[in-house]
């Protein structure tokens, strides 16, 4: 009775990411490589679950199981997990570090004075992590159905699996954290009409942009791919998009060290994977701060918006 008292349970966010394919990673690399490279991923991951308020629980071998405050956070930090292992610099020319993530929400329980986390949920974020493939995100779908509607456009239902100790099956759904070979970090699109006659003025470096009714999406990041390239490590290589909605012009972080937004006047705002309305005039720095490199910004103004 005693050590049932001691047990509570609290809602979380499970989370697993797996580096894929390690077996054959020490097969090619050999064991001081292979172990030294699943290292530095896990410790990436651990850097990763801290942006984004999570708390690693534990680590087994090659793999790490974090928990999260909400689906919000833990979304967000497993798209920046494979974000962040995508970019990093391949071992060999026949290796390429992968991971592959499963995460579910639901209440957990913990013991007193023990870190560890226990229940279905965890189970559950462990099936699909070992149904995933590598570079891929699964949930659940009652778990995807927690997040905002723009960020719910960013998933696919994919089956109704079984998961080993559930009665009925689960549907599973993947989060798109890509798109194609360009990495796209996918954080939700709108189609909707512009209608609006104003018109946003972007520079850089003396590179100008605009957004209007003619060109109403523009993409920024350092990738030669982006229609307005920033060459700064700090930014992804695909960073953020300003879209013309209606008649708003909309910022959408997609990134994984996000963006810093300042209009005339007020303080610095911090985004991460969240959009917001630009208005009036101010600067843009992609993956730092102003007052760390205010040379690095960009700056922008509106006219009739």
């Amino acid at each position: 009775m005693d050590e049932q008292a001691q047990q509570t349970t609290h809602d979380k966010v499970v989370l697993f990411a797996d580096v894929s394919g390690s077996t054959r990673l020490y097969e090619v690399l050999g064991d001081a490589r292979a172990f030294a490279a699943i290292n530095q991923c896990l410790s990436l991951l651990r850097r990763v679950t801290e942006t984004f308020q999570g708390r690693v629980v534990k680590t087994i071998g090659d793999e790490i199981m974090t928990v999260f405050p909400n689906v919000m956070s833990g979304v967000q930090a497993a798209c920046a997990m494979q974000a962040e292992v995508e970019a990093m610099v391949p071992l060999d020319k026949a290796v390429r570090l992968a991971i592959r993530i499963g995460l579910h929400h639901g209440p957990v329980l913990m013991q007193a004075g023990d870190s560890d986390v226990f229940g279905d949920t965890v189970n559950v974020a462990a099936r699909l992590t070992e149904l995933a493939n590598a570079g891929q995100i699964l949930s659940s779908d009652s778990t995807v159905q927690a997040l905002p509607p723009l960020l719910r456009t960013s998933t696919r239902s994919l089956d109704l699996l079984p998961i080993k100790g559930k009665a009925s099956n689960i549907k599973v759904v993947e989060v798109l954290w890509q798109e194609g070979d360009d990495a796209t970090l996918m954080v939700g699109r709108t189609h909707s009409p512009a209608a609006t006659s104003g018109t946003l003025h972007l520079l850089h470096h003396g590179r100008e942009a605009v957004v209007d009714a003619s060109h109403s999406k523009l993409v920024l990041g350092r990738d030669v791919q982006a229609d307005f390239m920033v060459e700064d490590k700090r930014a992804s290589r695909l960073h953020a998009t300003i879209e013309l909605r209606r008649d708003k012009f909309v910022y959408v972080d997609q990134s994984s060290n996000g963006s810093y937004i300042t209009f005339t006047g007020e303080g610095e705002l911090q985004l991460r994977r969240e959009e917001i309305v630009l208005r009036g005039s101010g600067s843009i720095c992609l993956g730092h701060s102003f007052s760390k490199d205010a040379s690095g910004a960009i700056t922008f103004s509106c006219e009739g918006c």
